[in-house]
């Protein structure tokens, strides 16, 4: 686990391990995000994620779309991942759902 953190970096904890990607590093991620005032932060639920693994995937295939400064996410194993997606400007939410679908997740349904 690194020390520092940088747009990309992870910060992983391991709460509730419970998959077999073999890597201790699970439960949290948080990118540095930049501020300035025009700063956009869109929250997604992603389902399907169960480790560091899929954070990594996640982080790495939205962190491709031009625009993006940073990308966090908090994995809630069982259940809906919370994906914090920031930007200096506002990102079609079709460009989101198709890295998302490229890593191999899909969104939460509307609830």
């Amino acid at each position: 686990m690194c020390s520092t953190t940088s747009n990309n970096d992870l910060v992983l904890t391991d709460k509730d391990h419970n998959c077999s990607c073999g890597t201790d590093a699970h439960a949290h991620a948080h990118a540095a995000a930049p501020t300035t005032s025009n700063t956009v932060r869109e929250h997604y639920l992603v389902d399907g994620m169960t480790c560091g693994h899929c954070v990594s995937s996640v982080t790495e295939e939205v962190s491709e779309i031009d625009g993006v400064e940073s990308v966090s996410v908090d994995l809630n194993v069982g259940g809906s991942s919370r994906v914090m997606v920031v930007s200096a400007q506002p990102i079609a939410a079709e460009l989101i759902d198709a890295a998302i679908t490229e890593a191999g997740y899909q969104l939460a349904p509307s609830r």
